[in-house]
C-alpha cells in the first residue's frame, strides 16, 4: 500500500479507466484506473517512434504522479516500464507492483535506459545537432535506481492487494521472460479489467504459451498484429538464407534486436540452425550490455525452473550459445568489431534502430553491398528500422547521415507477438465472453483490423479508445 497523504483532487464517484497511452501506436503504453477510494495506473511505458508520440514523454503526465496509489507493470519492454523513473521523480511514492522475472529485468532494463538518455544527450552536446541547449535526458541513471525501489515483485497467480478496493492477479502472458496479463477486480464497481500486455504464442521456444483469459468483463488487448499473420518456418528459413548468402559475400549479418528476449529467440534459433547445417558456423557476437544481463536473467530462470519457462528447454545444454558465442561488454571491444574481416554474425541492441552500439555498427556496415541487416520483429512508424524495411537510400544517425547498400531483410514474422489469429483465439478461449474489449497498443490499421474481426467473427462488443479517451467501468 502506498503512504498516507493528502490527495490533490477529489476522487470520482464510478471507476473510471483511461487510457494515457498505447492509443494509435504501438508504444507508450499507460492506463489508469480511478475509484472513489483509489488511482491505479497499469503499464508505465516510453512513447517511441514518430516525433508526434516522442514528445508526450517530455509533456506533464496528465495525472498528478503523487496521486497514484500503485503502479501495476505487465512486463519489462521499455515501451511498458520505460516511463517509470520519470513518475518517481515527480512525485509517485507507492509500489510498482509485477513478477518476479519482471523485477529482475526491470532491473537492468531501467538504469540502462537512464544512462543511455545521459549518454546521448552529452553526445548530441558535444556535437552541437541538438534543437535544445543543452540538450537534456528525460531521466537519469540515478533516476532509474530511485525507481526500483518501489518495485514488488509476485508470484503468478497471486491475488495481491494493491490499493484501497482494488486487487490484482497476474499470470504468464508467453511474451518475454516474466510477462504477465493483469487482472485488476475493483470492488467499487464489482468488475474485473483484464490487460493483455503483450502476448506471447504458442509456439515461443522458451517460454509457455499465454494463459486464457478467463472471466472478465472488461478486457484491454494489445492488437500490435492485427491483420497480420506470422510464417513461422518461413522466418527461421529466410534467416537462415541472409545469413548464406552474406556469408558468401564475405560480409557481416547486423541483428538489429531487443536485448530483452528478442536476443534470446534470435541466439536460439541460430543454434538451431547451426546444429541441422543450415548455415554456416560464424562467430555470433552479442553487441549490448543491457542484452548480456538479461541473458544471464534467461539463463538463471532456465536452471531455477521458472514457471512461466518450457520444461524442455532446461534439458538443453546452453541452449543460447551456436558454438562460437563472444559477449561484448567493454566500449573498447565494441570498436574491435569495426575491423572485423571475415563473415560473421553481430546482435545488437536496440531492435528498432533508435539507439544503443547497433547505431555504430549500423553506421559502418551500410554503406557496403556485402553486409546484411536483418530486421527480426516489428518496426514501428517513424524508427530507423521502418524507414529502412521501407527502402530508404539514406538514414540519419549521430547527427549525419549514412547511405544504404547493404541488403535489407525485413524478417517481421520472426517475432514474440501474437499474430491476429493468436489474438482472436485467445479471445475466444475466455470462459465467458467480456462485456467490452479496448484494442490498445497498435498502429491504427492494426487495430481496426482486429476490432473488425472480434466483432464479425465472435460477434463481441470492441472498440478502439482514442488518446485521452475516458469510460466508466459500469
Amino acid at each position: 500500500m502506498s503512504p498516507d497523504r493528502s490527495r490533490l483532487y477529489d476522487r470520482p464517484s464510478t471507476p473510471i479507466l483511461s487510457f494515457l497511452g498505447g492509443t494509435g501506436t504501438v508504444t507508450g503504453s499507460r492506463f489508469l484506473i480511478e475509484t472513489p477510494e483509489s488511482a491505479v495506473l497499469i503499464d508505465c511505458g516510453l512513447f517511441q517512434g514518430l516525433k508526434e508520440f516522442r514528445q508526450r514523454n517530455w509533456a506533464p503526465f496528465p495525472f498528478n504522479p503523487a496521486d497514484l496509489d500503485a503502479i501495476i507493470v505487465t512486463h519489462a519492454h521499455i515501451d511498458h516500464i520505460g516511463y517509470l523513473p520519470r513518475l518517481v521523480a515527480q512525485g509517485f511514492q507507492g509500489e510498482v507492483i509485477c513478477s518476479h522475472g519482471t523485477a529482475d529485468l526491470a532491473g537492468i532494463v531501467l538504469p540502462d535506459s537512464g544512462h543511455l538518455q545521459e549518454e546521448e544527450a552529452s553526445f548530441a552536446n558535444r556535437m552541437g545537432y541538438s534543437k535544445h541547449h543543452p540538450a537534456l535526458p528525460l531521466y537519469t541513471e540515478a533516476d532509474a535506481l530511485a525507481a526500483l525501489t518501489h518495485i514488488r515483485s509476485a508470484a503468478f497467480a497471486e491475488r495481491i492487494a494493491a490499493a484501497p478496493g482494488i486487487e490484482v492477479t497476474l499470470q504468464p502472458a508467453g511474451h518475454i521472460l516474466g510477462s504477465a496479463t493483469v487482472t485488476v477486480d475493483v470492488s467499487a464497481a464489482n468488475r474485473s479489467v483484464l490487460f493483455s500486455g503483450d502476448l506471447g504464442r504458442s509456439s515461443h521456444p522458451i517460454l509457455r504459451a499465454p494463459t486464457p483469459p478467463g472471466t472478465t468483463e472488461f478486457l484491454v488487448m494489445e492488437s500490435t498484429y492485427g491483420g497480420r499473420a506470422h510464417d513461422d518456418a518461413g522466418a527461421v528459413d529466410q534467416l537462415a538464407d541472409v545469413i548464406r548468402r552474406t556469408a558468401a559475400r564475405g560480409g557481416i549479418v547486423l541483428i538489429p534486436a531487443f536485448a530483452v528476449d528478442r536476443t534470446e529467440v534470435v541466439l536460439f534459433r541460430l543454434r538451431e540452425l547451426v546444429s541441422r547445417g543450415a548455415i554456416p558456423d560464424l562467430p555470433v557476437y552479442v553487441d549490448s550490455p543491457m542484452a548480456l544481463r538479461a541473458l544471464e536473467v534467461y539463463r538463471s530462470a532456465i536452471a531455477d525452473g521458472a514457471s512461466d519457462i518450457r520444461p524442455s528447454v532446461a534439458d538443453l545444454s546452453n541452449p543460447f550459445n551456436a558454438g562460437q558465442l563472444h559477449e561484448i561488454r567493454e566500449v573498447e571491444d565494441s570498436k574491435k568489431l569495426a575491423f572485423l574481416k571475415h563473415p560473421a554474425i553481430i546482435v545488437s541492441a536496440s531492435g528498432m534502430a533508435t539507439g544503443g552500439r547497433v547505431l555504430h555498427h549500423l553506421a559502418r556496415l551500410l554503406p557496403d553491398f556485402r553486409n546484411s541487416v536483418a530486421l527480426v520483429g516489428f518496426q514501428a512508424a517513424g524508427t530507423r528500422g521502418r524507414r529502412l524495411v521501407e527502402g530508404a537510400t539514406e538514414v540519419k544517425m549521430l547527427g549525419s547521415y549514412t547511405t544504404v547498400r547493404a541488403e535489407i531483410a525485413n524478417i517481421r514474422s520472426f517475432s514474440v507477438h501474437a499474430d491476429h489469429d493468436e489474438l482472436i483465439g485467445w479471445v475466444e478461449s475466455a470462459a465467458k465472453a467480456p462485456q467490452r474489449i479496448f484494442l490498445v497498443h497498435g498502429e491504427p490499421e492494426g487495430a481496426e483490423a482486429l476490432r473488425t474481426s472480434i466483432v464479425s467473427d465472435l460477434g463481441h462488443a470492441a472498440v478502439v479508445p482514442r488518446h485521452l479517451e475516458r469510460v466508466l467501468l459500469s
